[in-house]
């Protein structure tokens, strides 16, 4: 077979698979999915040193002369004036502040798994840019109202309660390995949300996980580990979560546990040995 062939045949088995997944009908209902929204106390310590000196010479002088028949007189005066002021400051503290805003990543697995799943179809909303008065970004509503999701019935909006890294070394006992892992957990909170009545047709929270571990069996070697592995895991974890809780809320049959097992399967450790 030529390789022009190949392609084509390629081509054809890719467009036979992506046609024979499950496709949402055209009135299932439109949801768009937000990004997910996120708030934390940062804390930033400052030190400041400012230092002035301000300083003024003010001078003036008088002389006149005075002649008559009988003599003369002359006479001088003047006077000085000086002035100098000077300012020092040091302070240090800590600056403690509230940030919020939406985190660009994990909803890509999110709307992949509600497109697999055929429940509905995923349309695209507006993010979230009022830099200025970042504590309207809870008020879904009024997003709502502004247009932020065109076409939509449904917004699926989720808010992070927790998001969580881990790293850690320890040793394998009577041997001399460390295992080395980075790890991930997040849980986030979501609401789905009618676009026309307000209300709530389905909360739940959902969590996804995802870890790189490398053995490394000498003490001075160096591992690397796999941060985009772990988001990756995180991600397609949450997605799984989401739409497993998505389909027992809207159905209330539990879902099929072709997601479950993808949701385990996105949890198998990938082991690698250094020496």
């Amino acid at each position: 077979m030529s390789f022009k062939a190949g392609l084509l045949v390629a081509g054809l088995l890719l467009s036979a698979t992506i046609f024979a997944a499950p496709r949402a009908p055209s009135g299932s209902p439109r949801v768009a999915v937000t990004d997910l929204t996120y708030e934390e106390k940062v804390s930033e310590y400052f030190r400041v040193v400012a230092a002035s000196e301000k300083s003024s010479l003010k001078a003036s002088g008088r002389e006149s002369e005075r002649e008559s028949d009988y003599g003369s007189s002359a006479r001088r005066s003047g006077s000085v004036n000086a002035k100098s002021e000077s300012k020092y400051l040091e302070a240090e503290g800590t600056y403690t502040y509230i940030d919020r805003g939406e985190l660009r990543k994990f909803t890509a697995d999110v709307k992949g798994e509600m497109l697999k799943s055929g429940c509905c179809q995923v349309m695209q909303g507006k993010p979230f840019t009022d830099t200025k008065n970042t504590e309207k970004i809870y008020d879904i509503i009024a997003r709502i109202k502004q247009g932020y999701y065109p076409g939509a019935e449904y917004v699926l909006f989720g808010t992070i309660s927790s998001i969580q890294f881990r790293q850690e070394a320890n040793p394998v006992m009577n041997t001399n390995t460390v295992s080395h892992t980075l790890s991930l957990e997040l849980v986030v909170d979501f609401s789905l949300i009618n676009t026309k009545n307000y209300k709530i047709k389905a909360a739940f929270s959902a969590m996804g996980e995802g870890q790189d571990v490398k053995l490394l069996s000498s003490a001075n070697g160096r591992v690397v580990l796999n941060r985009g592995k772990v988001i990756s895991e995180t991600s397609k974890a949450l997605g799984a979560d989401v739409i497993r809780q998505l389909q027992e809320q809207l159905t209330g049959v539990s879902v099929q546990e072709g997601y479950s097992g993808r949701a385990q399967e996105s949890q198998q450790e990938e082991v690698i040995i250094y020496k």
